[in-house]
């Protein structure tokens, strides 16, 4: 049976997040899987005719003024037509939240930090899950997770019927692979950088993702090895980032750290591919995309030996407590030391993360629609 899908698209924005590259993904690669009748986007009520304009212009679609006041006159109207849309469709949260105006149907929960963690999330944030979770869970036929270990966690917590909840793991994109140095030579000159000459973390600064920690492991690492392996840091400010910003410029005028606040999409895969080692000492993650990111991109990877990391690292992974401040700077100089290590992570990095893959994904989320009433 064909399904005619509603997918919401609130996440996706010029500058992607790794929710807005899973909702991005599944934009584009839903229409083209067998079983999909068509494919509808939605953002906060409002129909989405071309969603890949949401990753130029976050306001788009712009209505011009009389149209807006039209569409505001006819809000109870358009409400009454959406929604009938949705009662015929299998409607797709990708962002922890069922559209509005849908009466059922599939969520993707990528992880539960807000609630683990709620000390790292800003007020209204938590103010936002307080008011509308429940309603989407109530109204909800179908739960995705990115891993099997946020699946039981959701079962767990959220008292989730388990055959209610299905893990569907995230994708890489080809884009990610390994480079070698003359190609990357050039890429990498403009941001000051060489190939194998700096160890790199993706990810947005805040406490759960213990960059602070990560700055003062590195801090600690033997002179010698400061000098040949800076610190790269990328990645957007969050919640709570003020110490950990002032540390890092601290560091800067060291001379051994580097903050680029946001790469541009088309510069990260060189990036990754270009690093020595990739460190991920996030202590809570969904999935983690960065890690996977690295190891198609055939660089050694440290991460926290917490949440879903070991799952989803495979094995390939040099696993480390990063609240253990002294134990964390001695993983990070043996992973970035220990040639024969070294060698195995990338050739076991490299078969993990080709298990990863988009189209597959886009595929396991349209079996999960499969098994949708209606």
């Amino acid at each position: 049976m064909n399904r005619r899908i509603v997918l919401s698209v609130e996440a996706l924005d010029p500058q992607l997040t790794g929710i807005g590259r899973y909702v991005w993904e599944l934009a584009r690669r839903l229409p083209l899987q067998p079983g999909v009748a068509s494919v509808r986007y939605e953002r906060n009520s409002v129909w989405i005719p071309d969603p890949a304009q949401l990753l130029v212009d976050p306001r788009y679609p712009r209505f011009p003024k009389p149209v807006r006041w039209v569409r505001k006159r006819m809000t109870p109207l358009r409400h009454w037509y959406s929604a009938s849309i949705m009662r015929r469709s299998v409607c797709h949260g990708p962002n922890f939240f069922l559209p509005r105006l849908a009466e059922a149907g599939v969520v993707t929960i990528h992880d539960l930090s807000v609630f683990r963690f709620p000390e790292t999330h800003p007020a209204d944030r938590r103010a936002f899950y307080d008011r509308h979770f429940q309603d989407t869970l109530r109204r909800v036929s179908h739960v995705i997770t990115d891993s099997e270990t946020t699946r039981l966690e959701v079962i767990d917590t959220l008292s989730v019927d388990p055959a209610n909840v299905t893990a569907v793991p995230l994708g890489v994109d080809p884009v990610f692979h390994p480079h070698g140095d003359d190609t990357l030579a050039p890429l990498l000159a403009p941001l000051g950088l060489h190939p194998g000459g700096y160890a790199l973390c993706v990810s947005t600064i805040e406490p759960r993702k213990r960059i602070a920690e990560l700055v003062r492991a590195w801090r600690i690492l033997p002179p010698a090895v400061r000098a040949r392996w800076p610190l790269v840091l990328a990645g957007s400010s969050g919640w709570l980032s003020e110490a950990i910003l002032a540390d890092m410029v601290e560091a800067q005028r060291e001379g051994w750290l580097r903050y680029i606040s946001y790469v541009d999409e088309a510069a990260l895969p060189a990036l990754y591919a270009g690093a020595g080692l990739f460190v991920y000492p996030s202590i809570y993650e969904g999935f983690g995309l960065p890690p996977v990111e690295a190891m198609a991109s055939g660089v050694p990877v440290v991460v926290a030996n917490a949440s879903c990391l070991p799952e989803v690292t495979g094995g390939a992974a040099m696993l480390t407590e990063p609240d253990d401040i002294a134990g964390f700077a001695l993983r990070i100089e043996q992973a970035l030391t220990d040639a024969p290590w070294r060698a195995s992570a990338r050739s076991k990095g490299l078969e993990v993360a080709s298990g990863y893959n988009w189209d597959r994904c886009a595929a396991a989320t349209v079996e999960v629609y499969r098994g949708m009433p209606g």
